[in-house]
């Protein structure tokens, strides 16, 4: 058997040289590029995935799955090395299985499936897949067990399971993932006990095991976890006493509809009588749904029994039940009292807690929490394995406080856009970023300025400064960056904004029919005057020295760069972001601004851009807010063409001495000369007259 396996080896290996020899080096270059078993592996897998061939067509053989001459497989990326780093196929509609080929790719750090129809077995052998950190394989239709094997990939980091048909139990060996961080099991129908030895994960920050047909009791050892910030056990059969440890993460402990279920210190718990103060740790006879195992006519275990002796036996054995019961009720009553008595000092007191390694008063650890429910800026399961934010580098001056509270995690960043759907799409700066409306869990809309990393600064401390800076700009006409997400897997970082609504203020412009007219597109004078005093202000806090930050070039200002709210209040974005970008996508943008009047003449002379660019740039956009076109129309200013100069659609309702004046500032800021341009300060002092 085993020399007829090496000569089918031999005769494998004769082809694929033969092939080489004949078809001359494309085959090997495949096989440079991506490895000849990752290849067949990858075409194993794109036939089980897609039995049909209908929704995966670019995984072909002859082509070069990391995008080569062949044009590559569709959602795969390659790492430097030419292996095969990450296949995110989530929302493609695959109805086929999940095979067991997908071992062999080794390299493999993200597998991003989710979001299709796909059914059958999870393979035990994705434990072959050793440098796996994201496992996404929620919302299909996966049944069967979780495979315990996983517990042996140690580099785990995400796994996402949630949304399947999985039954079982939930395996004790994924305790042993030490880098887990996050594990979703929701929705599924898993039975049995929550395994204690989830306790012993030392990253784990959400648990989600919510609405599945788990029995027994809450493991204490789950509330001691030092990073734990969510747990949900909603709508399962759980019985007992929750550790009151768990009261410390208030809304981010989630237990409804677990009718048996007891406590203090949380709502919607009933008080935990004697009888449910047992160590939640040990599996308790009904209460984690484990029958007791005595057979009727065997008092002494072991089946012997005679007719006399059983009567007295039987009745013996049920008094020593009735006083072990008594002496355990009055031990836990005594226990429980004790309990409450220390719980109540510690309230008066305002003892500290220990939340997230972090030593802090109950007022702090609630402050803490409203925060990050407020807001997703505090990461529940930061995954991937390129995080510059990790560890809490100081390269850049981040502390870890402020590296955490940026950081936003993949699962939120593709959930909130549903997975980058086009109908999110808000617009596209070229080849090199794409920008999507979102909404996070809490409700918040934000802006997902989606890059490629190759489009990203590669010198990770030049990348850390330009993202603290843009960490630090906060102002009421500044857009506010509200997180970071990188993804090694996926190759691409994300910047999540504040989502400012009711578009850019280019949208206001070259208002030709009655339609915009008639929809409140024409803007009123008053409203013109405060939208100038407003870029006014965000410019000169982007070029100030203050609020422990540096001045601040922008470069690229433009009306599409200034976005208004309802209240019509601008707020410029894309502040800092040449910062994040390698010189030449910085470099394309600037002619894009040139082209369209924005860019200050002395950049072709010089090729600095400074303060003062910025100034032209706004000189510009004040023009075009008092023509109300976008065209850049600098006339003379004298007094007797204003007229010619203000926005038609006002049909007059404008002050005729404010506009000569914004006029003015206009022409000044667009001299050719830049030393004849003013500061922002002085442009504020004189708008403040208006």
């Amino acid at each position: 058997m085993a020399t007829s396996s090496r000569a089918r080896g031999s005769v494998a290996l004769a082809a694929i040289v033969v092939v080489v020899v004949v078809g001359g080096s494309f085959l090997l270059g495949v096989a440079e590029a991506a490895g000849a078993g990752e290849v067949r592996a990858l075409l194993d897998l794109g036939a089980a995935l897609d039995p049909t061939g209908r929704l995966l067509p670019s995984w072909a053989p002859g082509r070069d799955p990391c995008g080569g001459g062949g044009g590559g497989f569709e959602g795969v990326a390659c790492d430097a090395s030419g292996a095969v780093a990450n296949v995110s196929l989530q929302g493609k509609g695959l109805a086929g299985s999940l095979p067991p080929a997908v071992a062999g790719l080794r390299g493999l750090t993200g597998l991003y499936l989710h979001y299709n129809r796909l059914t059958g077995a999870l393979p035990r052998e994705l434990a072959g897949l050793t440098r796996l950190t994201d496992l996404y394989l929620n919302v299909n239709n996966f049944s069967g067990a979780i495979p315990p094997e996983i517990g042996a990939m140690a580099s785990l980091q995400v796994v996402q399971l949630c949304y399947n048909q999985l039954t079982g139990g939930v395996p004790t060996q994924l305790g042993l993932l030490k880098r887990l961080s996050v594990l979703a099991l929701q929705s599924n129908h898993l039975n049995g006990a929550i395994p204690a030895s989830l306790g012993d994960l030392p990253q784990l920050v959400r648990l989600d095991l919510s609405f599945n047909n788990l029995f027994g009791s809450i493991p204490v050892r789950l509330a001691q976890l030092p990073r734990l910030a969510a747990l949900d056990v909603r709508n399962n059969t759980l019985t007992g006493s929750v550790p009151s440890e768990l009261a410390k993460l208030q809304g981010g402990f989630q237990y409804a509809n677990n009718t048996d279920l007891c406590g203090t210190g949380l709502p919607a718990l009933r008080p935990c009588t004697p009888a449910d103060l047992i160590s939640p740790d040990r599996p308790q006879p009904f209460s984690a749904g484990i029958s007791p195992q005595i057979t009727p006519g065997s008092p002494d275990g072991h089946g012997r029994c005679s007719g006399a002796r059983c009567p007295p036996s039987t009745k013996a054995l049920a008094a020593v039940v009735v006083i072990a019961v008594i002496l355990l009720a009055v031990t836990a009553a005594g226990l429980f009292a004790f309990s409450w008595y220390r719980w109540r000092k510690q309230r008066v007191a305002g003892s500290p807690v220990v939340v997230g390694g972090r030593c802090s008063t109950e007022a702090a650890v609630k402050e803490s929490f409203r925060k990050s429910v407020s807001s997703t800026l505090v990461s529940l399961e930061y995954s991937n394995g390129w995080d510059p934010l990790a560890d809490g580098r100081g390269g850049a001056g981040f502390s870890q406080e402020v590296a955490q509270n940026f950081r936003f995690n993949m699962e939120d960043v593709e959930s909130a856009t549903q997975y980058f759907s086009e109908l999110n799409l808000l617009g596209k700066n070229g080849n090199f970023a794409a920008t999507y409306r979102g909404t996070l869990r809490d409700g918040t809309s934000v802006a997902v300025k989606r890059l490629g990393k190759t489009c990203c600064k590669q010198e990770e401390s030049e990348f850390l400064k330009g993202l603290k800076l843009l960490a630090k700009l906060r102002h009421e006409n500044i857009v506010g960056l509200r997180g970071f997400c990188c993804s090694r897997a996926r190759g691409e970082c994300f910047l999540v904004y504040d989502f400012v609504p009711n578009g850019s203020l280019s949208q206001f412009l070259d208002i030709n029919d009655e339609v915009a007219r008639s929809n409140g597109r024409v803007l009123e004078w008053s409203t013109r005057i405060s939208i100038i005093k407003g870029i006014a202000k965000g410019i000169e806090y982007l070029h100030s020295n203050r609020a422990n930050k540096p001045p601040l070039v922008h470069q690229n200002i433009s009306a599409d760069k200034v976005l208004v709210d309802y209240t019509y209040k601008p707020l410029i974005s894309g502040s800092g972001l040449h910062k994040l970008l390698v010189d030449d996508l910085v470099f394309s943008t600037l002619k894009e601004s040139a082209a369209m009047g924005y860019l200050a003449p002395e950049y072709t002379t010089i090729g600095r851009l400074s303060e003062k660019s910025d100034v032209y740039a706004f000189g510009v956009i004040v023009f075009q807010i008092l023509t109300g076109k976008s065209k850049n129309a600098q006339l003379p200013v004298e007094s007797d063409n204003i007229e010619d100069l203000i926005d038609s659609n006002l049909k007059g309702c404008y002050s005729a001495v404010e506009a000569a004046k914004l006029a003015k500032i206009a022409s000044a800021c667009t001299s050719e000369n830049p030393d004849h341009r003013p500061t922002m300060e002085e442009l504020l002092q004189e708008l403040c007259t208006l």
